[in-house]
Parts: structure tokens; sequence; C-alpha cells
């Protein structure tokens, strides 16, 4: 028992290194000047989705079920954390506490509606609940196209009309504005605080699931009706683990809104293209390895964005990469090569030549 925590918490330490080396390099470059304009737009990015990755593995690596809904609560953390922004933009001017209000706002709300959508839901598994949950995503999306927010002395107006439906005095303030959403947010989104929000992501998610409660779900993951034989309350695990899932996720989105002027529910944002390319960031990083969704989650969003130069060929060398990592990842070959040519197994090789 004690070999293998100590093999956990060696794990989990090469993670969070990993993390903080790629901020150390990337703020290093970044001083030096070594970074173009496009290669630091991308970094926020990258820690958004990465952040996504991470939740959608706790759904579908370490629960076992399928949800396509992940974009739908990024789109909910996105939104609500945005509209509190622009609420309380002029009485709360201290601007670290502001942006840390937001994103504890985006992902309490992403995490109320992960719950009411995993109450009814959660009795489903498989391709229903795959279809449940994208649904959701594009009813969220659609909903926010048509709703209108508005504040003035009176307080808040809401309609799903138009802005003339609100009924504000001359002066109010229209915050949601239909399909064109919330303008003016103010960008606080940095690299560093991406970094730090993916290494809350990883730290909750890693404990989670080395937890009492984690063992739990794999319990759930791996057989059911063992689980349940055995007095596992399977309703309960569910529910935490989307709804832990989706508050994260809530947290991306609340992240993403604050790094974008604009923030609109388009399908190319929020659609259910976007929950598809987060699950092929968890398959291609592995299934349940959380370290492995961070990675592919990296690789899999520059390499589009940097291969623009190729305009036509990018989406087929893309398409081409994927099929290779994941022949290399899933293939029994490849796994044995892997395993004959590791790190490790070549360090104790050596050990062993040694010491005869």
């Amino acid at each position: 028992m004690g070999k293998k925590f100590d093999k956990t918490v060696k794990n989990n330490a090469v993670t969070y290194i990993m993390v903080i080396v790629a901020w150390l390099v990337m703020m290093a470059l970044q001083q030096a000047g070594m970074l173009n304009s496009s290669t630091t737009g991308l970094l926020v990015p990258v820690c958004i989705y990465s952040i996504m990755a991470v939740s959608l593995n706790l759904t579908v690596g370490i629960l076992g079920d399928l949800s396509l809904g992940q974009a739908g609560f990024m789109c909910v953390g996105a939104f609500a954390s945005a509209f509190f922004t622009n609420l309380v933009q002029d009485s709360i001017t201290f601007t670290p506490l502001r942006f840390t209000l937001a994103i504890l706002i985006g992902a309490l709300v992403a995490g109320v509606f992960g719950l009411l959508i995993g109450i009814p839901v959660l009795r489903l598994s498989g391709d229903y609940l795959a279809i449940v949950t994208l649904a959701f995503g594009e009813i969220i999306k659609n909903f926010l196209n048509i709703l209108y927010v508005g504040k003035d002395s009176h307080g808040l107006h809401v309609s799903i009309k138009d802005t003339m439906s609100l009924g504000m005095e001359p002066d109010g303030v229209v915050i949601i504005k239909g399909a064109q959403g919330i303008t003016g947010t103010s960008r606080d989104a940095t690299f560093t605080i991406g970094i730090i929000l993916l290494l809350i992501s990883l730290f909750i998610v890693l404990r989670l699931v080395q937890s009492r409660d984690g063992r739990a779900i794999r319990s759930i993951r791996d057989n059911r009706i063992a689980a349940e034989s055995i007095g596992i309350n399977i309703t309960k695990y569910k529910l935490l683990a989307l709804t832990v899932s989706a508050a994260i996720a809530g947290m991306a989105g609340a992240l993403y809104a604050h790094n974008y002027n604009s923030l609109a529910a388009t399908s190319a944002k929020f659609g259910y293209n976007m929950s598809i390319m987060i699950l092929v960031y968890v398959v291609l990083g592995g299934i349940g390895n959380i370290r492995g969704s961070v990675i592919a989650a990296t690789l899999l969003y520059v390499l589009p964005e940097k291969l623009r130069f190729l305009q036509s060929y990018r989406m087929l060398i893309y398409a081409v990469v994927l099929i290779v990592v994941m022949l290399f990842s899933w293939s029994p070959k490849a796994r044995d090569f892997r395993e004959r040519y590791s790190l490790k197994r070549l360090i104790h090789k050596n050990t062993a030549k040694e010491a005869e």
C-alpha cells in the first residue's frame, strides 16, 4: 500500500512539475522577446482547453460515462462570469477580486447546471447519455442567443424578444444582447492565471480520483452491478463526478470569457463540434490519464493554428497526425515497443548490468 501511495504521489508531482516548467519556459521566452504575437495569443486558450480536457476526463475516463455536454457547461460558466463582471465593474474596481469572484460564479453556476442536468439523465448510459448531454449543450446555446438582460435604477430586466421589450429607463444598459452576446468584458485573463487554474483543476481531479469517493466512482465504471451490490450509491457518485466536471468546465469558461472583449454563443465556440473536439483530446491523451489530457490538448490545439500557413492542407496534416497518434497510443505492438524501450526499463536494465 505504501509503495502504491508513493508511486501515486510521484506521478502527481510529475504532472504538477510538468505544468510549472512549461509556464517557466514560456514566460522566459516571452520576457526574452522570442515569442511572436500569434504564439502569445495561444497561451491562454491552451490553458482553457487543457482544463476542459481534464474536466471531461473525470466523466469519461474515471466515471466511464460518455458526456458530450462539456461545451454547454463551458458556455454557462462563460456567460455567468462575464455577466457578473459587467454587472459589478463600477462597484468592484479592484480587478483581482472581481475576476476571482467571476471565476467562482462561473464555476458555481456551471456546477449547479451539472447537478440539475445530472439528476434526470444519469439514469441513462452509453449513447443515450451522450445524446441527452449533447442536446443540453445545444439548448443552452440557442437559449442564450434569444436572451436579453438589461440593468437600470430599478434593477434587472429580462426578455426573450428584443431589447425594446426590456422596458428600461433611457439610461439603462443592456448587458446580454441576444445573438450579439456580451460585449465590453474586461480582458483580465493571463497565461499565469490560466496556469494557476489548470493546477487547481489538476489538484481537484487528482485528489478526487485518489479519495474514497474516487475509488467508488471507479468501481461504478468497472462494474456497476457489483458496485451497487456492495452498497455504493450509484446516483450519488455519478452526480458528484458530473457536478465537479461541470464546475471545472465553468471555470474554464470564465477564463475564456475574460480573454476576449466580446462573447457570443456561436456554434463555432460552444457547439457540439467543440464538445467532440474536447473528447478527442481526452481519447488521444488516454482515457483516464489526466496528464495525457493536458499534453494532448496542448499539442492538438497548437498544431492546427501553427499549420495555418499551409491553408487547405493543414487539416489534412492534422487528420494524419490524429491517426498516427491514435495508432501509437492504442496499437498492441506500439504498446509493446514503448514498454520495451521505456526510460524506466532502460535505467533498470543498466542498473542490473552494473550490479553484475
